[in-house]
């Protein structure tokens, strides 16, 4: 499934994006905020594409690669995810390589997966959870109407704090 916006493309990750995604998810500044153990190598990342898949076809996520329409690599990558049972909530995740903060393209991209997350997996609300220090995301999410959950915690990770978007 392909999103456009009017600078990028959302897109199905495959095989071919192993060192792409190796850059993004092993980038210390991305992973500063993170409590995962980065790929290592193209063979890690490899897996990781592979997982995705997996959890595509089993309908346990929705992901994305971001990449500027006039560049195939892969600049960051989106998702929905852990749904609930009724399938009516979501957990939105994202990342995006430094050199590309603060220039909009989060923004555009998630406003592109929101209004597919609205109108078409007719979802009512969509989660995210951000390490408490990270103002980069906690300004996206307040840009796009997320609202704070002031008391809610993230089970197993303390430093995180959690925000709402209801439909």
């Amino acid at each position: 499934m392909i999103l456009e916006t009017e600078r990028l493309v959302l897109k199905e990750i495959n095989e071919n994006h192993a060192e792409d995604i190796l850059k993004i998810r092993s980038n210390e500044e991305i992973n500063k905020f993170l409590r995962r153990i980065p790929p290592q190598n193209n063979y890690d990342a490899l897996s990781f594409i592979l997982t995705i898949k997996r959890r595509i076809e089993n309908k346990q996520t929705v992901f994305w690669g971001i990449s500027f329409k006039d560049q195939p690599n892969l600049i960051g990558t989106i998702c929905l995810w852990n749904f609930s049972e009724d399938r009516k909530t979501a957990e939105v995740g994202y990342e995006l390589l430094p050199d590309y903060h603060r220039k909009g393209v989060m923004s555009e991209a998630l406003q592109s997966v929101l209004n597919f997350s609205f109108k078409d997996l007719d979802l009512s609300q969509i989660l995210a959870f951000t390490h408490k220090l990270n103002e980069n995301s906690k300004r996206l999410l307040l840009k796009h109407h997320f609202v704070l959950e002031e008391g809610r915690k993230d089970e197993g990770f303390p430093d995180n704090v959690v925000f709402s978007l209801k439909r």
